[in-house]
């Protein structure tokens, strides 16, 4: 619960300090991306915009580039808002993975929390044996299967 509001809180509440910078370090660098996405993107829409508003006066960044000038004709244009959506789609796959790491952070405190207290001692053993499965795609037919067991022995 404290990492879904304070990143990190969750597993500085479990004990698991190392696991601090880990979230952190990953917030800082989605947050960098997003940074540079977002301002590269913001650069190209704004030349894209004024090269294609009709009125001459107006003059982008891009203007005596070899590549993006104005020499260059509709070629230009359309590599400006080709970079545009470039930077816009690479912005909007961070924001996802900021996203995406949030959730497993909150997901690895909560996990990690439950799992806290599981007992581990000597008493635990797991059986494995053969046994046979019923395949439900399939009514009254089986297929050969391996079962787990948890258990505790008893002393």
């Amino acid at each position: 619960m404290f990492s879904a509001v304070v990143p990190g809180a969750g597993q500085f509440y479990n004990k698991a300090y190392w696991k601090v910078p880990i979230v952190y370090a990953t917030a800082g660098v989605l947050t960098f991306f997003y940074i540079d996405n977002n301002n590269k993107f913001q650069e190209y829409n704004l030349a894209y915009y004024q090269r294609i508003d009709g009125d001459p006066t107006t003059v982008d960044k891009f203007a005596n580039h070899s590549v993006l000038g104005t020499d260059q004709g509709d070629r230009a244009v359309s590599n400006i808002k080709y970079r545009r959506d470039f930077w816009r789609r690479n912005r909007d796959l961070t924001i996802i993975l900021s996203v995406a790491a949030w959730g497993l952070q909150v997901a690895e405190a909560y996990v990690h929390a439950h799992l806290k207290d599981f007992d581990v001692s000597d008493e635990l053993a797991l059986r494995m044996q053969p046994s046979l499965v019923p395949i439900q795609s399939h009514p009254g037919s089986i297929t050969p299967g391996v079962t787990l067991t948890l258990y505790t022995r008893s002393k």
